[in-house]
């Protein structure tokens, strides 16, 4: 009885019964009647227990069979990417490519671009002398342009790549039209942006400072940097297929450029162009040098935010306004002003208000206290002063605001300087001498609170100066500097583009132009760099008369000193022993050498052959960012300097950004080298590559994560031709394109179609085949009658040379390319291929005949036209074709491109052909929809055009076994319209169920019944203002919904005969 009082999870009263009793626990336990609730867990425990040693079984025979059995390997995924197939060198680095042997079974980007480049070169197609006499002219005329320099800081990116694949098109077109061309390619020194790399270089891998080794010693170092990535970048642009002439390249820094230079300098300064003065610039303090405008990044801040700044441990909050009061001298009286740099109050020199505020008209000739500098400071009036913005109220420091300075000038304010060069407070108030000046901004900010003179600080969104190389806060410093009066260059340069002599396109840039060049600022040319041209100028000074640095008039400029000495005798009239020259140490802004770049690379001064045959330049292509900094400055100093324009043309293309639109930066992952999309590259080297430059590990990280988002599988090898066609593609008229690496892989796919329809093609024609004469397309030839789909495809051959034509001379590379691609995959691959299919395998000889010299012909004009957007597999192909004698060109590089012929065709053969089109794709979707894809029914045509040319090429492209035209239509048809003009009826009489589509076509009665209904009732409601336009339309759309009407019937009614 006591046992069945006890619950059965009382094991510890168990374990004491059984030592009482002498008793076996597990019989003591068992003992116990269970509950019903107790007897369901224990089942299911004992469920479990079962199945777990079954799996243990399970698993042990597994094991046991495999330990007996061979391990089998796992089959790896089918790799979705075409094998990457290799050229094989049997001839000696830069011999014409042996194509002799069978194609590879399709398009490898390695294979086909392996070997031309060197051949090319080698032979001299890319050299103007090539097949001529440049001192004779040619009637076809000549066609020069220059590559916008690359900088020698680092390696080509996306943009770059843009940049060489519209100049090689438009010089591979100009030179296939039978111009004398010339390509300059060359590199620029890059004086900032060159020097702050080879510092961190020297830091980086040395832990030494420039100053550590001396100027001489440093620009040694530079010159190795430029070396190293000059050879680089050379390479670069030989893999995308450029044709530079390599015998002219030209560094901004080679002697006959820096003679050019420093004549342009000389005569410049000579006429007082070029002069000497203190003025503010923009002066980054890390690199304690003076930085041009492009090189100025305005970084926006929505309100508080803290900016890292080199030198400063701890961020500098930048985003904030600041408000504080000036005491009004004599009164009680203050004023209050903003400011959102508070430590150049210390130079402030005046307070201003606007003349016609009233609130302050009464302080109007008064004078308010400084605080620190303990003088007083004027009130002036001034109707720059917004009175709506803040107080009304504005402090004037004009030594360091551009806006002030301009004040300062108007009123001849003392400028009073409280920053040095390196960021450091000076001495104009000596309790803040040699405080950085961000510290010192704290520090002016408690001062002030202190005296009960600080108001107030509020966020404020603004645009933070900041040096694009240094990433340092731009601070406006004086400075004495070199300067460029550009007033009447710039509206010479205006006229230009006025009067039509300059073309910019696309035109809207002109608005651009005009507003850039109205308002031309002087330009400060020095830099306080070691790394670049050393301006040829030299102070003179006089024993026994004082000098300043700052008087233009003490300076001469000079190709060398000895030169400057003469030039010193004959300015001042004194013996050369009573003058000693300094040399200023800034170099040149690296604008100005760019500046002259189209003549300065045909060795101008000096009156070359170059010089005479190809200046001006027929075109300057580059991105429309730097129209200003570099186009407009070369406009200015080629009238300036030669009298006449550097070129007549400018195109400007859209900036690249990455395929989410953000704009490209190493510390984002998304620049990418050209040479990773033509040849692959795995996210895993992609990562390595944020290894090799000067990134902060902070800045990698977030590299890294933007290359995974972007490319989580690496890019795929795409090659050089799919790359330019689709960077061609992409132009537009718009200020930006987003860069997507699966469209340019789909080029690719394009590339293979091409390769493919050639390898079709040749095999059609055989070994024996002897080509047709090169007027083919314009003249008959004895004994070849051409089908209806022959001339047709003829004919689409001359409307895409006419549209590339066309489309080359307005740099509409869209249309052009566009043009092209329609041609090869359209009309050549998916309509003509197929077609000729029939002809090849059943049709006579004549027939084969006429189709071999219209596919011949076909192909070889296809490849001339792609030639200049995919120069590596057109000339790959177009060498494997039978050659016409010894009449054609050793390389499509130099070959003639497809001109517009007289065409013998019918110039209504498109219109019919289209109609044809849509016929077969209209019966094969009726087809599809009934039938299974094999299946080849008897198809009835009605129509009310002559279509018995194009049948027996329909026949074939349908796929049916015999097409009927204007015959009687049996019952059992499934039917198609194409407008209005035809029928085409498909039989599917005891391959379908009628009952089934009897019910589908009544549906679709229906929607078109509702769809006529509601045109009817547009049609109704027109009104005097509908276009005509419009009412022909809609009047068209009822009439051939009227008739699909009846034909949806006509099918009705043959389904339900199948039913009786």
């Amino acid at each position: 009885t006591l046992l069945y009082t006890i619950k059965f999870e009382d094991l510890a009263v168990f374990r004491a019964l059984s030592r009482t009793l002498s008793y076996p626990l597990s019989r003591l336990m068992s003992e116990v009647a269970k509950t019903p609730a107790q007897l369901k867990k224990e089942a299911a425990r004992q469920a479990k227990l079962e199945k777990f040693q079954k799996k243990q079984e399970a698993l042990k025979a597994k094991q046991d069979a495999q330990a007996v059995k061979p391990k089998e390997e796992k089959k790896k995924p089918k790799s979705t990417r075409p094998a990457v197939v290799s050229y094989t060198y049997n001839h000696p680095e830069g011999e014409k490519k042996q194509v002799s042997g069978e194609m590879p079974p399709s398009y490898s980007p390695g294979y086909v671009e392996a070997a031309w480049y060197a051949w090319w070169e080698k032979s001299g197609f890319f050299k103007p002398e090539y097949g001529r006499d440049l001192s004779k002219p040619n009637p076809a005329g000549s066609y020069c342009m220059v590559i916008p320099p690359p900088n020698v800081t680092g390696v080509l990116h996306i943009g770059h790549a843009l940049t060489n694949s519209i100049e090689d098109a438009l010089v591979r077109y100009n030179r296939m039209c039978g111009k004398t061309t010339l390509w300059v390619p060359g590199c620029d020194h890059a004086g900032i942006a060159t020097q702050v790399v080879v510092e961190k270089q020297l830091k980086k891998e040395r832990d030494i400072s420039r100053h550590d080794i001396g100027r001489e010693a440093f620009n040694a170092e530079a010159m190795k940097w430029k070396s190293e990535k000059e050879t680089y970048i050379y390479k670069q642009l030989k893999a995308m297929g450029g044709t530079y002439d390599w015998s002219r390249a030209c560094f901004t820094m080679d002697p006959k450029m820096c003679k050019a230079v420093t004549e342009a300098f000389i005569r410049l300064h000579d006429k007082g162009l070029i002069f000497r003065q203190n003025r503010l610039v923009n002066w980054s303090c890390s690199l304690k040098s003076a930085i041009s405008d492009i090189e100025v990044e305005k970084v926006e801040v929505k309100g508080k935010t803290l900016k890292k700044v080199p030198g400063y441990a701890d961020p500098v909050e930048v985003g904030i306004i600041e408000e504080f009061q000036y005491k009004v001298v004599g009164s009680k009286d203050t004023v209050t002003v903003a400011t959102t740099r508070l430590e150049t109050m210390l130079g402030d020199t005046a307070v201003a208000v606007h003349p016609e505020d009233d609130r302050y008209k009464h302080l109007h000739g008064k004078a308010v206290h400084h605080p620190f500098r303990k003088c007083n400071i004027p009130i002036i009036t001034d109707e720059f002063v917004d009175r709506q913005f803040g107080t009304g109220c504005v402090k004037i420091t004009p030594a360091h605001d551009f806006n002030d300075y301009e004040v300062g000038m108007r009123h001849k304010l003392p400028f009073v300087e409280c920053i040095n060069d390196d960021g450091l407070i000076n001495e104009v108030v000596p309790m803040y001498s040699g405080m950085r000046r961000f510290d010192a901004r704290v520090a002016v900010r408690r001062a002030l609170q202190e005296l009960g003179q600080y108001v107030a600080c509020r966020d404020h969104e603004m645009v933070v100066p900041t040096c694009s190389r240094s990433k340092d806060i731009v601070e406006p410093l004086l400075k004495p500097q070199w300067w460029v009066n550009c007033k009447g260059m710039a509206a010479r340069s205006i006229k230009k583009v006025e009067d039509g002599e300059l073309k910019i396109i696309p035109s809207h840039f002109e608005k651009t132009w005009y507003s850039w060049l109205d308002d031309c600022r002087d330009w400060c040319i020095s830099r306080q760099l070691w790394w670049g041209h050393q301006i040829p100028a030299y102070k003179v000074n006089i024993a026994g008369k004082p000098s300043d640095d700052l008087d233009n008039g003490m300076w001469v400029s000079a190709h060398s000193e000895e030169e400057a000495m003469k030039k010193a005798v004959a300015k001042f009239n004194v013996p050369e022993s009573q003058i000693s020259l300094y040399r200023d140490e800034d170099v040149l802004d690296t604008w100005f050498s760019s500046g002259i770049f189209p003549f300065s690379v045909m060795s101008w001064p000096d009156s070359t052959l170059d010089l005479k045959t190809f200046y001006p330049n027929n075109v300057l292509e580059t991105g429309h960012d730097i129209l200003f900094f570099w186009v407009a400055r070369m406009v200015m100093m080629g009238l300036e300097l030669t009298d006449e324009l550097p070129f007549t043309e400018v195109y400007l293309h859209p900036m690249i950004r990455d395929a989410h639109g953000v704009k490209m930066s190493k510390s984002l992952g998304n620049v990418v080298d050209p040479l990773f999309i033509v040849n692959g590259i795995s996210l895993e080297d992609l990562h390595k590559t944020l290894d090799n430059g000067y990134l902060a590990e902070k800045e990698i990280i977030r590299a890294r994560a933007g290359q995974k988002q972007l490319y989580p599988n690496g890019i795929p090898e795409c090659g050089t031709d799919a790359l330019r066609f689709a960077l061609c593609s992409y132009l537009t008229q718009a200020r930006d394109l987003n860069l997507d690496v699966l469209r340019i892989e789909g080029y690719r796919k394009f590339c293979n179609k091409m390769w493919n329809a050639t390898k079709y093609a040749l095999m059609q024609l055989g070994d024996q085949y002897q080509p047709p004469s090169r007027d083919f397309m314009a003249y008959p030839v004895e004994g070849i009658d051409l089908s209806y789909i022959d001339k047709w495809i003829l004919n689409r051959a001359a409307v895409a040379i006419s549209d590339t034509n066309t489309a080359f001379k307005d740099y509409a590379f869209q249309q052009c390319t566009t043009a092209i691609y329609n041609f090869w995959l359209y009309d050549l691959c998916d309509v003509y291929l197929e077609a000729s299919k029939r002809v090849f395998y059943k049709g006579s000889a004549p027939e084969q005949a006429a189709a071999r010299h219209t596919l011949y012909t076909c192909l070889d004009v296809g490849l001339r036209l792609i030639h200049p957007f995919m120069p590596f597999i057109s000339e790959e192909l177009w060498q494997r074709l039978p050659r016409l004698g010894e009449e054609r060109a050793p390389s499509l590089v130099v070959a003639s491109y497809p001109q517009v012929w007289i065409m013998r065709v019918d110039q209504g053969i498109d219109a019919r052909m289209n109609l044809v089109k849509e016929i077969i794709h209209t019966a094969r979707s009726v087809k599809d929809t009934y039938l299974e894809s094999k299946a080849k029914p008897e198809v009835f045509l009605t129509s009310s055009e002559d279509l018995t040319p194009a049948l027996s090429a329909m026949e074939d492209l349908i796929g049916c076994s015999v097409l009927h035209l204007n015959q009687p239509i049996p019952s059992g048809t499934a039917v198609g319209t194409v407008g209005n003009k035809c029928e085409i009826h498909v039989l599917v009489k005891g391959l379908v169920d009628p009952v089934k589509e009897i019910n589908r076509l009544k549906q679709k009665r229906s929607a078109v019944e509702k769809s006529l209904e509601q045109i009817k009732e547009t049609i109704a409601k027109h009104s005097d203002k509908v276009p005509e336009h419009v009412k022909q339309s809609n009047h068209e759309k009822s009439s051939q919904l009227t008739a699909e009407l009846s034909t949806i019937d006509t099918a009705i009614g043959s389904f339900t005969k199948l039913t009786l």
